[in-house]
């Protein structure tokens, strides 16, 4: 029987999605209770494998498994074996060839950047910083040119496994509320370190430390060496994943919901 589950995660104080030797990982956290409630030993594999320090709101997941239980145990059963910063949200029986990642349509992550004087008290660890004005207008124009199928070369960390830095991104929104500008983006897939090396150029424009025209050339260039160092983790959240509706998904994989962090 072959099961999906949507799920929500503070990566504060994991190395990351991916298993890892040592362990520490949220794979390794949702593989240990999912074994404790099935009886056996279970593996998982994910929509969209998240950094250390990067959170999701909408991560969906499936596995495999030879026994029957309800639904609610796969929920609040391995619920009650997670640590307290993962929660499974919903439970459901897929058909076999369901594949977490590779029937996944698009991807949204959100970045959350505090932009005030002080650093971050109460946020630390949910929201990355940046002290100094921004001009957003100036950061909207340059992200326009993102949008549609491009090389992301420039955006891409050195180690990315993808196998090419082509992608199709559907929407990059910038918004503020309060101290926090919000930037939301939705693209068929990302390279690795892709929307925090975007959030870092685009930082660089809102300084002046860079123009749009400037932003644009480094997208052309397809030279990760030109860009902006690559932000901090800790504002990046997974926040949906789109699938056809014939899987029949809760709200069809995505979760677009975030905690209010509206400040000002």
């Amino acid at each position: 029987m072959r099961i999906a589950l949507g799920l929500e995660y503070d990566g504060s104080r994991f190395l990351g999605w991916q298993s890892q030797a040592g362990g520490n990982t949220v794979q390794d956290a949702l593989e240990a209770a999912l074994a404790a409630v099935a009886g056996q030993p279970v593996r998982v594999i994910c929509a969209g494998r998240t950094d250390a320090g990067v959170h999701a709101t909408a991560q969906v997941v499936h596995f495999d498994v030879d026994v029957t239980r309800p639904l609610t145990a796969w929920v609040r059963g391995a619920n009650a074996h997670l640590p307290r910063e993962v929660a499974v949200r919903w439970a459901v029986p897929v058909r076999e060839d369901f594949h977490a990642r590779f029937a996944a349509r698009s991807r949204s992550y959100r970045y959350l950047l505090l932009n005030r004087g002080e650093r971050p008290g109460l946020l630390a660890g949910r929201v990355g910083w940046c002290h100094r004005p921004l001009d957003l207008s100036a950061m909207r124009v340059a992200a326009a040119c993102l949008i549609g199928e491009h090389d992301f070369s420039s955006f891409r960390a050195a180690g990315c496994q993808a196998k090419s830095p082509v992608k199709t991104l559907y929407r990059f929104d910038i918004v503020r509320q309060g101290d926090l500008v919000l930037f939301d983006c939705r693209a068929n897939a990302f390279v690795h370190h892709m929307v925090r090396n975007l959030v870092g150029a685009l930082v660089y424009v809102g300084m002046g430390r860079m123009s749009p025209d400037d932003f644009m050339r480094l997208l052309e260039a397809r030279d990760r060496r030109l860009g902006a160092p690559t932000y901090a983790p800790d504002g990046l959240y997974l926040t949906g994943v789109e699938y056809d509706e014939a899987w029949a998904l809760p709200q069809r994989g995505r979760i677009m919901a975030l905690p209010c962090l509206s400040l000002g």
